[in-house]
């Protein structure tokens, strides 16, 4: 018996996978390459100052998000429905972003902009809790690979959208739309307002095609008294799920060592190959481009090999590609090796959420995502520790860089002892409806 309140449709399908079209702008425009950019260089005195209220700002909003997802899921599970809260969790990020118009060029706005972030940003990866939670119960288990990895290819391409619409209509022109003052970076500023409506437009079709779980008859304050019971019980009796355990554990490792990378790969580029503000943005959205298509086309293998297998390839491309692009020289060697590195992020990504889906009890589904959120949190501090004390020690930045390999082998390593389910041909569920 479905836990779902209807059947789900193509529709309800495309609704969850637009979802990450939807939000994939937070991340691209906001956090890694035009806001960050605005907040370090224009609202401060001083880029230093800059980077160290911004990265003041992500590491706190990290250590929310940690705290309070593997609760808040559990309470959703006893709820039923994911979507009222996805819904309150997206209409914060889209609120938060909003009012980061107001944060002008002057210092006087650095707090202020700080708070703003670590509140969008936690509302942003709260909402993936239960956007993620849903996976399993939209999803044939035949077609959880391929299902995970077209959203996140869709979020990529949305991300590249907005990031290009952005650049070309507002910041890099000469004569910014609606009067826009350059002098007060109005027309940098307006990209907050650009994705937050961004974020409310293509989001409505998840909350309006894509079905829920049936609402249980359990009181709001009930539920939370008892799934923070259910999640005190599910960390003492941690040994009843070995395989999530380890899982979890080995991608603390493997996800600290992507987003290390992802974090430093323009600092490298930058301070290794000279590249210009202007080069690092078009490298950005070239990784982005590779990280879309291998999301893509890995989430069909996925269902045919399993998600543990399309991991593991992964973190070994990442680490084939990675050695040799830290001693090449010049730039076009930098981007021969680096490009192909997107091709396997995306898949590391996609296939991460689909084992998850496959790992996880029915009944544990959110509260386990949540545990899934802090476990790509809870070391988010060790690889940017590492590669900057590496690099002030040895005086080398591809020495530094070189310490992600050492996360990316420890999280391969663990991924090794993680048994997890087997393929589901097409043939075992002959009579369930397709799933696209």
């Amino acid at each position: 018996m479905t836990p779902l309140e209807r059947p789900v449709s193509r529709g309800g399908l495309w609704g969850w996978r637009l979802y990450d079209w939807a939000n994939s702008p937070f991340p691209a425009v906001i956090i890694t390459f035009v806001f960050s950019a605005y907040y370090t260089q224009a609202v401060a005195d001083d880029q230093v100052t800059g980077s160290s209220w911004w990265s003041a700002a992500v590491a706190i909003s990290a250590v929310c998000i940690a705290l309070l997802s593997p609760p808040l899921g559990a309470i959703a599970d006893q709820t039923g429905r994911r979507k009222p809260w996805l819904a309150a969790a997206t209409l914060v990020t889209i609120t938060a972003t909003a009012m980061l118009w107001f944060v002008a060029p002057e210092e006087q706005w650095l707090l202020v902009g700080a708070i703003l972030i670590v509140i969008a940003n936690v509302g942003f990866e709260i909402g993936m809790v239960f956007y993620n939670a849903m996976l399993p119960d939209l999803a044939p288990p035949n077609r959880i690979g391929r299902i995970s990895g077209e959203a996140w290819a869709l979020g990529y391409a949305g991300g590249l959208v907005c990031l290009v619409v952005a650049l070309l209509v507002f910041v890099q022109t000469d004569t910014p739309p609606f009067g826009l003052d350059k002098a007060t970076a109005e027309h940098v500023r307006v990209v907050a307002l650009v994705v937050a409506l961004w974020i409310a437009v293509f989001s409505l079709p998840t909350f309006l095609l894509t079905p829920d779980r049936k609402r249980t008859e359990m009181p709001l304050r009930q539920a939370a008294q008892s799934g923070i019971r259910q999640l005190i019980q599910t960390l003492k009796n941690v040994r009843q799920f070995p395989e999530i355990t380890r899982y979890l554990i080995a991608r603390l490792f493997y996800v600290d060592g992507m987003n290390t990378l992802f974090l430093f790969g323009g600092i490298y580029a930058a301070g290794t190959f000279k590249m210009s503000v202007e080069e690092i943005i078009q490298f950005g959205i070239a990784l982005n481009v590779a990280a879309g298509i291998g999301a893509f086309v890995f989430g069909r293998i996925d269902d045919l090999i399993g998600p543990k297998k399309v991991i593991l390839i992964a973190i070994a491309g990442m680490l084939a590609v990675s050695t040799p692009l830290l001693m090449v020289e010049g730039k076009l060697l930098f981007w021969v090796f680096a490009l192909p590195l997107g091709l396997f992020f995306g898949p590391a990504q996609t296939a991460s959420r689909s084992l998850m889906a496959r790992l996880t009890p029915p009944h544990m589904t959110t509260e386990m995502f949540g545990l899934f959120a802090l476990s790509g949190k809870a070391t988010a501090f060790l690889g940017p520790t590492l590669v900057g004390t590496v690099t002030v020690l040895a005086d080398s930045q591809r020495i530094g860089m070189a310490t992600i390999a050492v996360l990316l082998i420890i999280g391969g390593l663990i991924m090794f002892t993680v048994k997890a389910p087997p393929p589901i041909r097409d043939e075992a569920l002959a009579d369930k409806p397709p799933s696209s």
